[in-house]
C-alpha cells in the first residue's frame, strides 16, 4: 500500500485570487483511461445547453490540455523552471474564477490525463503511480475546492490490454512478455490508486464506478458525477475503441515492424497468459470487496441496481472515433466555461 502524498496549497497570486471568489463546486471526472471516457466527455459535449441552464460549466481534454493544465505537472521543463508550476496554479485560479463569475454552481473538468497517462503506466508497469502527486497539485490549483471526484475502474486483465493496444497503434513498441509477467504480479491495485487520490484530496467525495456496470451508460456516469438528474443518452456511441488484432498488425506492417509479434486470430489481443488472467482477477475481486465493504470511509461505490452486469455487447455504431473528432473544441456551447 502506498502513502499519502504531500498536499500543495495555493500561494501568492494563486491565494488572493481565491479571495472574494464566487461560491462554486469543482468536480473531477478522472476516467479512468479505457473507461469509456471519450463517449463521456462526447455525451456531455452534446448536451451542453441543458447543463448550462442547470448551472453547470464544463472542461473537456480540448480545453484543459491546451490552455488550462498546461505546466502544472512536474516534467523536464518545469524540473528546470519552477516558476511555469506557480504560472499554471495562478491561471487554473483565473479561469475557474471567471467561471464561478457566471454564475455557475458547479464545474465539471474531465482529463483522464490528469492522473498520468497510459504510456507512463506501461512504463513503470503499475497502475497511475504518480496520481496522489498529480491530483494534489490539481487539487491546489483549484484552491482546495474540488468536492466530488468520479473514478471509473476496469478489470486490470481488460484494462492493461487495451492499453497495450492503444499504444501499440498509436506507433509505440509491442511490450514484451516479461511486461505482462511483472504488472500480473504487481500488488499495487485499484486499492492503492483510490487511497493515494484519497490522500491527495482529503475532502472531497470520491465516487467508484465499476466499468462493467456502467460501460456505454454516459448519462449514469454523470449522473452520479452531479448527483442529480441528466439528459437521457440516446445516442449510445462507442468512441476509440481499443483496435482489433488485425487492425493491430496492419499498424506494424505499414510501420515495418513484423506482424508476427502480435499472436494470429481476429478479435481483441489478449497479451496475458490464464495464470496471469487468474492473477488480476483475484487483485480485482479484493479491491471490489475492499470497495463492497466501504473502503475504509475513503470512497464510495456506485453499484447500480437497474442493471446488475454488463452486457455481453458494447454499444454499435461510431466505434472508431476519438477526441480529435468530436465536436466543441475549448469552450462547450451556451453557458458552459
Amino acid at each position: 500500500m502506498t502513502g499519502c502524498s504531500p498536499a500543495f496549497r495555493p500561494m501568492g497570486a494563486a491565494l488572493l485570487s481565491t479571495i472574494g471568489a464566487a461560491v462554486m463546486d469543482v468536480i473531477l471526472h478522472l476516467g479512468a483511461h479505457r473507461t469509456g471516457t471519450t463517449t463521456f466527455q462526447h455525451y456531455v459535449r452534446e448536451h451542453a445547453d441543458d447543463l448550462g441552464q442547470q448551472g453547470t460549466g464544463f472542461w473537456g481534454p480540448w480545453r484543459t490540455r491546451k490552455s488550462v493544465f498546461p505546466g502544472l505537472f512536474p516534467g523536464p521543463a518545469a524540473a528546470k523552471r519552477l516558476s511555469l508550476q506557480t504560472r499554471a496554479q495562478g491561471r487554473v485560479q483565473l479561469l475557474a474564477a471567471r467561471a464561478a463569475d457566471l454564475g455557475l454552481r458547479d464545474l465539471l473538468v474531465s482529463d483522464e490525463n490528469m492522473i498520468g497517462t497510459p504510456r507512463a503506466c506501461l512504463r513503470a508497469r503499475t497502475l497511475y503511480p504518480a496520481i496522489g502527486e498529480r491530483l494534489a497539485r490539481v487539487s491546489a490549483a483549484f484552491g482546495g475546492k474540488v468536492s466530488r471526484v468520479v473514478l471509473c475502474v476496469r478489470s486490470p486483465d481488460l484494462w492493461w490490454s487495451s492499453v497495450a493496444a492503444m499504444t501499440v497503434a498509436r506507433g509505440h513498441p509491442v511490450p514484451q512478455p516479461r511486461t505482462f509477467e511483472v504488472i500480473s504480479n504487481r500488488q499495487r491495485g485499484w486499492r492503492d490508486v483510490i487511497t493515494d487520490l484519497s490522500c491527495a484530496v482529503p475532502d472531497a467525495h470520491i465516487e467508484v464506478l465499476p466499468f462493467e456496470t456502467f460501460a456505454g451508460r454516459s448519462d449514469s456516469v454523470l449522473a452520479a458525477a452531479l448527483d442529480r438528474a441528466v439528459p437521457a443518452d440516446r445516442n449510445a456511441l462507442w468512441l476509440n475503441r481499443s483496435p482489433d488484432l488485425p487492425k493491430l498488425r496492419g499498424v506494424l506492417l505499414a510501420q515495418g515492424a513484423d506482424p508476427a509479434q502480435l499472436p494470429e486470430g481476429q478479435g481483441r489481443w489478449h497479451p496475458f497468459t490464464p495464470e496471469q488472467t487468474a492473477r488480476l482477477a483475484d487483485h480485482y475481486a479484493d479491491d471490489l470487496h475492499w470497495l463492497t465493504a466501504g473502503a475504509d470511509g475513503l470512497a464510495h461505490l456506485t453499484e447500480d441496481k437497474i442493471r446488475t452486469s454488463a452486457d455481453k455487447n458494447l454499444p454499435p455504431d461510431q466505434k472508431t472515433r476519438g477526441q480529435a473528432h468530436d465536436s466543441g473544441q475549448g469552450h462547450i456551447k451556451g453557458n458552459m466555461a
